[in-house]
């Protein structure tokens, strides 16, 4: 599963991480590393990008690069 199979409310946290594209390591500067814990938040009418919770700030990512992101679902209650 991945950054770009989540749907509004979900939580996860990132397990892996493709680092070939450099797309996808200016992400991990801002936070986008393993073990990172994130919420999604929503996508755009379109669908991409898709915006996620993560630090107490937010990001959005195109859902090509969030493929790029290994996760495991985390629990919503609590």
């Amino acid at each position: 599963m991945t950054l770009a199979d989540l749907q509004r409310g979900d939580r996860a946290r990132i397990t892996a991480i493709a680092t070939s594209e450099a797309s996808v390591q200016r992400l991990m500067i801002m936070g986008l590393v393993e073990g990172a814990e994130l919420e999604c938040v929503g996508a755009s009418l379109g669908g991409d990008p898709v915006e996620y919770r993560l630090f107490g700030g937010k990001v959005s990512l195109r859902r090509d690069d969030g493929q790029r992101f290994e996760i495991e679902k985390l629990s919503t209650d609590g």
